[in-house]
């Protein structure tokens, strides 16, 4: 299995190595490195374009020191990360935690649920902005899997998680 070990945010520039102050925009960029996804963090200075090998990017403001708000990164990088999960036999509990998350969030809805010819559970999910149905695999994480996939997902999709 592969684990995709990505920091939350330094809370630094990436190319100057500047810190971040409170209020102050920033972006972020996912970039596939081999078998890790990594996470860079860039001054709105600093930022030009996403990296031609992004898997994603958004804007974010960094946080007052004291606030707790947790913010997600926008709902296309999510559907974006959802969609290179279906090439990962490794991750498909991890594509199915992120399915209940992005229907909780209304980027897909569930259409229906049925069975595959070895009687496994399948969600037909729909999502109107891109208008492309998905039909995934029902696979309930276990034991100490469920944190690992809260802290992936944490890792990955949160803006801010402090």
């Amino acid at each position: 299995m592969i684990d995709f070990e990505v920091q939350r945010c330094t809370r630094r520039c990436a190319k100057t190595d500047r810190e971040f102050q409170p209020s102050e925009e920033f972006y972020s960029a996912l970039i596939s490195e081999g078998s890790a996804v990594v996470r860079y963090d860039y001054s709105k200075e600093a930022w030009d374009t996403p990296p031609d090998n992004a898997l994603g990017w958004w804007k974010s403001r960094m946080p007052e020191p004291n606030a707790r708000k947790v913010n997600w990164a926008p709902n296309d990088v999510m559907l974006h990360y959802f969609e290179q999960l279906a090439d990962d036999a490794s991750k498909v509990d991890v594509r199915y935690v992120l399915a209940l998350l992005m229907i909780r969030r209304r980027v897909v809805r569930l259409e229906e649920t049925r069975h595959d010819e070895d009687g496994r559970e399948l969600m037909v999910l729909y999502c109107p902005k891109n208008e492309n149905e998905y039909v995934i695999r029902v696979v309930e994480p276990v034991g100490d899997r469920v944190k690992e996939i809260q802290e992936e997902l944490a890792r990955l999709l949160f803006a801010d998680a402090t």
